[in-house]
């Protein structure tokens, strides 16, 4: 764990070692400082995409900086946002398992219980959302669906939907993630889930080469009756876009986990 005098803008870091990735990952999070202090505060997890680490989110999107603004100014409640690596695989290890790493379980179970055990503000009851963009909206929209117990909400920007779509960012063949997946694709899982998935939000710009797979995904759930919100807004394959509209991703995850809570009966 990063020392706190040398700490900045909120931001912490965390290196782990876990047999899932056969070594060490790195997550960055942004842990709110309140005046009261609080525990069991909701975990926002964002995934970065090809070519990141767990640094992008913060340091070239300002992901810490726009949650901190939007809770200073109550359009959001307290909450952790967690930035993991993908486990640093080649240009990206689309969150899959594959080459005897676990890249999925590090992200499902290993970042919450990291976060869990070292982080005072988060504890056992502790809400799970997860989103991400491009590779990590694919890795959000998979994680998520595959395992709709663990999270309140998902959402994405500028997702990957098929993995197929890899071979647009990388250096590696599709094959090196493809071997043993049974559901290779977001549509594959959700269907499979389709009865017990959280709520489900996906946005992509109208000039990003991925917005026909965004569409079609829109119209497959659809489809087969699945709830969720699709948009799409001016913009591509950019910081610029997904600096923007992070908000909505932030809105919609403590809109999901205030409805979670007074579902459950825990928030009055």
């Amino acid at each position: 764990m990063s020392d706190a005098p040398y700490e900045f803008d909120g931001l912490r870091f965390l290196t782990v070692q876990t047999s899932n990735l056969k070594g060490r990952g790195d997550i960055c999070l942004f842990v709110p400082k309140m005046e009261v202090s609080l525990s069991d505060l909701p975990i926002y997890i964002l995934l970065h995409g090809v070519y990141g680490s767990a640094w992008v989110w913060a340091l070239k999107g300002g992901a810490h900086k726009t949650a901190h603004e939007m809770m200073q100014e109550g359009i959001i409640k307290p909450a952790i946002i967690a930035m993991p690596s993908d486990g640093l695989w080649g240009g990206g290890s689309a969150y899959l398992a594959h080459h005897q790493k676990d890249f999925a379980q590090w992200i499902v179970n290993d970042v919450p219980l990291a976060i869990r055990e070292n982080i005072p503000e988060a504890g056992a009851q502790s809400s799970l959302c997860i989103g991400g963009l491009s590779m990590g909206g694919y890795g959000a929209l998979r994680l998520g669906a595959g395992h709709p117990e663990k999270f309140s909400a998902i959402a994405a920007h500028s997702a990957i939907t098929r993995l197929s779509e890899m071979e647009l960012f990388v250096e590696e063949p599709v094959s090196d993630y493809s071997t043993g997946q049974e559901h290779p694709d977001v549509i594959d899982v959700i269907r499979e889930n389709r009865t017990k998935l959280p709520p489900i939000r996906f946005d992509c710009g109208r000039d990003d080469e991925l917005i026909e797979g965004n569409r079609l995904l829109h119209r497959q759930l659809k489809d087969i009756n699945v709830s969720h919100t699709y948009e799409e807004f001016e913009g591509g394959h950019q910081w610029g876009y997904w600096q923007r509209h992070v908000r909505k991703t932030f809105i919609f995850f403590d809109r999901s986990f205030l409805k979670k809570e007074r579902k459950s009966g825990l928030f009055t």
